[in-house]
């Protein structure tokens, strides 16, 4: 997995959350600040390894006192500047030139599930930059003194959130460039597209949001409620926390309920074929062939994404891509596997774990099942435990004991 410092700009002063009401990022949110929620959320993320908060001079010493409890993880305190983008400038100075990938994350998103910064961590790694961000669910309009002049076709519209991720270069070339110039933008994705570099789009989640008015912090409360149970004798343990629903908002289940799930069952089977190469679990693996199919023919994926899609009612791999289309001629199941991640989502449903089976005679695959797992997990944005992968053989029997083919089975649970 791709390693990432995350900035955390907190240096502002909140002024639309009420006169006089101290920053919005020290306002408590059941019991801690919300900074410090950010804070524990980021660290938690797997491909985090350092971390930066970015916060006002006068707040610097007061934050040092408490962070060292937050995560064990390293993490830097420095002041920041009136602007977001100097913040964010000054949190850039602090990460060592080692460090080859940057995040950023609003102090004020304290929601954001540690799986999102994974994914945008790992597609700003294949693409240089990456942003979470959500489709639009009202209609929009510019307008001008009062009338409307247009309404874009919203399909093409995202609602763009952080966290967002850099390659460190691209992101030093892009706030140099744009200091140069007196330049200020509103996030630090406008700063690399300035540059014209593409910024790769990560599907977000509506549960992610960002605190600036007093209307945001209970709606976070509720949010936030949903997802901890009960502790022992009343109160909430907030370690004890479990997912939340992204693009549906909080679960209308009572808190502690086992969530309603959906299960799915996958099967697939190719042929062995010379001259192709193996890959399994998005793994390509040393073998004398690989399997025959007009994919890449990654048998464990399939089994797995029709598992996925049978849990969420949307039918079968072969319905969403289709061997007669030249489009997926030679494709990568792993980004195969990333849009039925995207279309389980855009359905309502999050991926709760998934439990698959390959076999085949030869070779031996559990040196190479960590990293199936990995970029697995990668793909559907989940933690690594809630992927479970097995390898066997067929003990000589049948098309594959004789080494003629390859079988997968999966199955696949889902939660609204």
């Amino acid at each position: 997995m791709h390693k990432a410092a995350v900035i955390i700009p907190a240096a502002g002063r909140g002024h639309r959350m009420g006169q006089g009401a101290r920053p919005k990022q020290f306002l408590p949110l059941f019991g801690k600040p919300i900074v410090r929620w950010t804070v524990e959320a980021c660290a938690a993320a797997r491909s985090v390894a350092q971390l930066v908060l970015v916060v006002a001079p006068e707040d610097v010493d007061a934050c040092r006192s408490w962070i060292s409890d937050a995560t064990e993880k390293p993490v830097q305190v420095v002041a920041g500047g009136d602007e977001r983008q100097v913040s964010v400038q000054r949190g850039l100075a602090a990460v060592p030139a080692s460090v080859p990938l940057v995040a950023v994350h609003d102090g004020v998103r304290p929601l954001v599930q540690p799986a999102l910064l994974d994914q945008v961590v790992a597609a700003a790694a294949r693409h240089g930059a990456a942003t979470a961000a959500v489709p639009l669910k009202d209609t929009v309009k510019q307008v001008r003194d009062g009338w409307v002049q247009i309404t874009p076709d919203r399909a093409s519209l995202r609602a763009v959130q952080t966290p967002q991720a850099f390659r460190r270069d691209l992101l030093v070339e892009a706030h140099t460039r744009a200091q140069a110039d007196r330049w200020l933008a509103t996030d630090d994705a406008a700063l690399v597209e300035r540059l014209g570099h593409p910024v790769a789009v990560v599907d977000g989640a509506y549960d992610n949001i960002k605190i600036t008015t007093p209307e945001d912090l209970l709606l976070a409360e509720t949010l936030l409620r949903a997802r901890v149970r009960p502790a022992a004798g009343g109160g909430w343990s907030p370690a004890d926390r479990v997912p939340l629903p992204a693009a549906t908002g909080a679960s209308s289940a009572a808190v502690g309920e086992v969530p309603f799930v959906r299960v799915g069952i996958g099967y697939d089977v190719h042929r062995f074929a010379p001259d192709r190469p193996l890959v399994l679990g998005g793994v390509e693996i040393p073998a004398a062939q690989g399997l025959a199919g007009h994919s890449d023919a990654d048998v464990l994926l399939h089994a797995i994404m029709d598992a996925l899609l049978g849990a969420a009612g949307l039918g079968d791999i072969g319905r969403h891509f289709p061997d007669t289309d030249p489009a997926y001629k030679g494709a990568s199941s792993l980004r195969l596997l990333e849009e039925v991640a995207r279309r389980v989502r855009a359905a309502g449903w999050r991926v709760n774990n998934v439990d698959a089976t390959v076999v085949l005679e030869r070779p031996r695959l559990a040196p190479y099942v960590p990293a199936m797992v990995e970029r697995i997990a990668g793909a559907l944005g989940v933690p690594a435990e809630r992927i479970n992968i097995k390898a066997t053989t067929n003990e000589g029997l049948g098309f594959v004991g004789t080494g003629e083919g390859a079988v997968a089975f999966a199955t696949a649970t889902l939660v609204p």
